[in-house]
């Protein structure tokens, strides 16, 4: 199945190329470097197959709100475009959003098989924790294929 290359939310105006991330050294999800950018978790699923496609990018920065700022305004029946590799664009339709606690991720849940092709899309959420420099949630919204 080719690579998601391009990320496209016309309920929210998010029209954005993706940059691959793995697992970082402590085992984690990587997150993007740039609080402007999308990424995609590149050992996780891909449009096309079964299981999760996953997508991370940041709530906000020192700077202001960021790129995933308005993921919150998702709905269910908003659809989700990917575009891959190939040029083919996989089409996905929100089906919820769920707020989890950071410190309690439900890893499996979110990242683990599924007998569907699903889509997700992480950001943070929650109150700001000052002293760790990051917010206690996480929003994950959840899409189905549909296209």
């Amino acid at each position: 199945m080719p690579a998601p290359t391009g990320l496209s939310i016309p309920a929210l105006g998010i029209a954005q190329d993706l940059v691959g991330l793995g697992v970082a050294d402590d085992g984690t999800a990587e997150v993007p470097v740039d609080f402007d950018d999308v990424g995609w978790f590149t050992p996780g699923g891909r449009p096309g197959a079964r299981g999760p496609t996953v997508l991370m990018g940041h709530v906000d920065s020192t700077a202001g709100p960021a790129v995933s700022y308005v993921l919150r305004d998702l709905a269910a029946g908003d659809t989700v475009d990917l575009t891959v590799a190939d040029g083919s664009v996989a089409t996905y339709t929100v089906t919820g959003t769920e707020q989890v606690a950071e410190d309690t991720f439900p890893t499996a849940a979110v990242f683990g098989a599924t007998a569907d092709d699903v889509l997700r899309l992480i950001t943070c959420t929650g109150s700001f924790d000052a002293g760790a420099r990051s917010y206690t949630d996480n929003l994950v919204v959840t899409a189905v294929r549909t296209g």
